[in-house]
């Protein structure tokens, strides 16, 4: 279906800006959209408690934000944001997204602000996840109810890390990662498939945007085919967690978020494919700016919800 209408009139509003396009930017002027969307979607709602701290797994350190709800927490629920691992922040909408994870899947929400290309680039990013996904796992016991499931989240860039925090949990025996999220995620490097030269899809992100993220996050094309950067590479997909791959139609990153979910279902992976009709890519994260963002949040959370209560059920 076409681009649903509330999306056309926000890039018009972009467009009549006259602010030059993420990959004619630096990433110091890309990170500025940050504080202009936030205050767009406003400040998100109360959780029972909020807790920031510093985790510094050896390259340097970075901030985890615990949401943790009212009530005893069902799981916990480690969100990695997306940004092409260039842009966004725990800070600004982020912390609006997950607070209403927080509450509508009564989840512990764990969200790591891993550190930013081009500063930090590959494998920064995946190494700080990877430290604050064990620092949730080591305190699983203090963030939710004995025995409550981990979960891994993310958008876009963050579903590209929560899907390789699966594949390198897999292999190291820990932790045992019990559910995945992946929302519009990047899984693969080419760009060239056909969800990423369509025109229709040229949108608020596009093809010359996802190049600009991928050569300030990892420069060396031969290196960016190592399942840590393109886990749709990985030689085998089979013993992953369950998982929710959500896509949007309009998106640049569709077919592999697509070929993702194939991937996974071949492997004898539990999987749920999601297809958000009618949405562009950063839907998700538009709260109280674009419709589907509700829309996204009501699923994403009936998923969660659905497979935390087989979990319980079946302890």
């Amino acid at each position: 279906m076409p681009l649903e209408p509330a999306s056309q009139a926000f890039l018009a509003e972009l467009a009549e800006s006259g602010d030059p396009p993420i990959h004619e930017s630096t990433p110091a002027i890309a990170r500025m959209s940050g504080p202009i969307f936030s205050g767009l979607s406003g400040p998100g709602p109360e959780v029972a408690s909020v807790r920031d701290l510093k985790l510094d797994g050896g390259g340097g350190p970075f901030r985890v934000r615990v949401l943790r709800p009212e009530g005893e927490p069902r799981a916990v629920l480690v969100y990695f944001h997306g940004g092409g691992w260039v842009i966004g922040d725990i800070d600004f909408q982020y912390d609006h997204l997950c607070r209403r994870l927080a509450n509508t899947t009564g989840a512990t929400v764990v969200m790591v602000n891993y550190r930013k290309a081009p500063e930090h680039p590959f494998p920064a990013a995946v190494d700080d996840s990877w430290t604050g996904l064990n620092w949730a796992a080591e305190h699983a016991a203090e963030l939710a109810a004995d025995g409550a499931p981990l979960i891994v989240a993310g958008d876009s860039a963050g579903g590209n890390i929560a899907a390789v925090m699966t594949l390198r949990a897999r292999e190291r025996s820990w932790p045992a990662i019990d559910y995945q999220v992946l929302v519009y995620p990047v899984t693969d490097c080419d760009f060239d498939r056909p969800s990423y030269v369509a025109p229709e899809n040229q949108l608020l992100l596009n093809r010359d945007t996802m190049l600009w993220f991928w050569d300030h996050y990892l420069p060396d094309e031969r290196v960016r085919q190592h399942p840590d950067a393109s886990p749709l590479r990985a030689e085998s997909h089979a013993g992953l967690p369950p998982a929710l791959v959500y896509v949007a139609e309009h998106d640049p990153l569709h077919d592999e978020g697509v070929a993702y979910a194939e991937a996974l279902r071949a492997a004898g992976v539990p999987v749920a494919l999601e297809e958000a009709e009618g949405q562009m890519h950063a839907y998700f994260q538009m709260v109280n700016v674009l419709p589907g963002a509700e829309t996204g949040l009501e699923l994403v959370a009936k998923h969660v919800n659905e497979f935390t209560d087989r979990f319980r059920e079946a302890i």
